[in-house]
């Protein structure tokens, strides 16, 4: 009796491979590629590196990796041993001989990722294309395009006319795709996340170096960085929603580099902007200012940095530690500390004094200091990483968008000025320009002061406007493997000037929440999603 499905004449063309039909082995391809970029899809976001853990530190893993392996040796072992004298279930058997020894080659290779992301990652992208296919397959048992020997299988049926060994096929080739995919991404993972172990590594991989990765024991994983790298995500998943997903956008070591520049940015503000006093404030700026002597020292004297991170708290400790100074420049860093010195000026104890934005001027300094900077640390990065930098003439026109970067980070806050101006005053701050408002200081009643500072929130709107207009084009300028991550981290904010734009158009008011903090405009979830995906796409926004 024949052990494969039998198909009649008048179903397939004709053609085949040792007896396989040309049509069945199309169809292995369709599910492949089906699966594979539904597992994609659903894990583009994802950080791979975070899930990794150092075994011997942590504790973790080592049970269920040992238990996964005993069970998909007993799944190859516990069939062959079975008598044969019955053909009933030989076909089940056959799938499961075959199919053990791959699934325990991808379980040694990917448990961690397996074990630890969240089923939405690993589950989900195996369960929707195996019910699209045993749907599938019913209807074509039902139809008779293809049958199984009698003789063979179990006569079980999941459904009417979805028989078990169908229904084991798919869900277990689906699950091989998967989980080859987790563990390739382990192995891309592991080359990104440990500099240490791997210092060069290339856009594209080779196999041997990937499969060098999988076989590097946890044991040398440096768990230190992998914390500091799962505290920096954290911070900026609950921060910024806009760059956070625009870091998924953006690969490899790359990724991990920026992730680590946000995480100390976001700390550093956390702690000053945050401080019971200006004193204290002081004293923290102090302290970052100590760090980055340190950090930028000729000496590179680990004990010295290690003394220096002492008075910041644990988990600010594990992001600043792996700040990636080798490939960043030290002016921007000293000047966003700077830019936190201006906030301080508006403290009650300096409220005697006059505000520190009395000028355009002022206003542009204040913002070149808390973001541009960072479009120019962001750059750094760029460059650092790009693959392709030892290509003659790769970096011809590194300077000109550099200063479009620097240029498009003031963009991008004064967006943000013109999104927190109420929550902004709130704690006594006001990033509007004194002289500006000079006008709405006489004002006799409340609605005209009101009107005089939508004026002034439209004028620096069309300010940064005009300047994403004069600076987007630069940004196809810069190297291909970061341009879409760029696109989409400066679209997503400058959608959210898109909403204040569009408000103020329709006389609605702009302190609201459309998806964030009360009081602060903000897109909500789904558009970010869909503006992301039509910036990959290569499409802007209108200005």
């Amino acid at each position: 009796m024949g052990l494969v499905p039998t198909y009649p004449s008048e179903a397939v063309f004709g053609p085949t491979l040792f007896s396989v039909p040309a049509e069945e082995l199309f169809f292995f391809v369709v599910q492949t590629y089906i699966t594979a970029c539904l597992h994609v899809l659903l894990n583009k976001p994802v950080l791979a590196a975070v899930y990794l853990r150092n075994e011997q530190v942590t504790g973790e893993f080592k049970p269920q990796k040992r238990l996964g392996q005993l069970f998909f040796a007993a799944c190859f072992i516990v069939p062959i041993l079975l008598p044969t004298d019955q053909l009933e279930g030989t076909y089940l058997k056959l799938i499961v001989v075959w199919v053990a020894p791959i699934f325990f080659m991808l379980w040694t290779f990917g448990y961690q990722l397996l074990l630890s992301l969240p089923l939405s990652k690993t589950l989900l992208p195996i369960a929707i294309p195996t019910l699209f296919l045993w749907i599938v397959d019913t209807l074509a048992l039902q139809r008779g395009t293809w049958s199984i020997e009698s003789g063979t299988k179990l006569g079980i049926h999941i459904w009417p006319h979805l028989e078990i060994e169908e229904a084991v096929f798919f869900l277990v080739t689906n699950s091989m795709i998967v989980m080859g995919s987790c563990a390739f991404d382990n192995a891309v993972a592991i080359l990104d996340a440990f500099p240490n172990i791997f210092p060069d590594v290339p856009g594209m991989p080779p196999p041997l170096l990937m499969l060098k990765s999988l076989f590097t024991s946890t044991s040398r994983y440096d768990q230190q960085r992998l914390v500091g790298l799962q505290n920096a995500l954290s911070v900026l998943a609950k921060k910024s929603r806009s760059f956070y997903l625009a870091s998924g956008v953006f690969n490899g070591r790359l990724r991990i580099d920026l992730i680590l520049l946000y995480g100390f940015c976001r700390v550093a503000d956390d702690l000053i902007d945050d401080a019971a006093s200006p004193s204290e404030a002081e004293t923290w700026i102090g302290h970052f200012t100590n760090f980055l002597n340190t950090a930028y020292s000729s000496s590179k004297d680990t004990g010295s940095l290690e003394k220096t991170l002492i008075p910041f708290p644990p988990q600010a400790q594990t992001i600043l530690r792996y700040l990636p100074v080798d490939k960043l420049p030290a002016q921007p860093l000293y000047e966003l500390l700077e830019g936190f010195r201006m906030d301080l000026a508006f403290s009650k104890e300096n409220s005697t004094k006059p505000p520190p934005i009395q000028t355009e001027q002022d206003l542009e300094r204040y913002a070149t200091c808390v973001a541009a900077t960072i479009g120019e640390l962001c750059l750094s990065l760029v460059y650092a990483h790009d693959p392709d930098k030892h290509v003659k003439g790769a970096h011809d026109d590194r300077d000109e968008c550099t200063q479009a970067g620097v240029r498009m980070g003031r963009v991008l806050q004064y967006i943000n000025i013109v999104r927190d101006v109420t929550t902004d005053a709130e704690t006594g701050r006001c990033y509007i320009p004194d002289q500006w408002l000079t006008v709405a200081k006489g004002s006799s009643t409340p609605a005209a002061k009101e009107a005089h500072v939508l004026a002034c929130r439209k004028r620096i709107l069309n300010t940064a406007f005009q300047g994403y207009v004069d600076n987007r084009d630069a940004i196809e300028e810069l190297p291909q493997y970061a341009r879409g991550g760029i696109r989409v981290a400066v679209e997503s904010y400058i959608e959210i000037g898109r909403v204040l734009q569009k408000r103020i158009q329709n006389n609605e008011p702009l302190d609201f929440a459309g998806g964030g903090k009360a009081g602060r405009a903000s897109v909500p979830k789904l558009r970010r999603v869909w503006i992301g995906w039509r910036t990959m796409a290569g499409r802007r926004g209108s200005t």
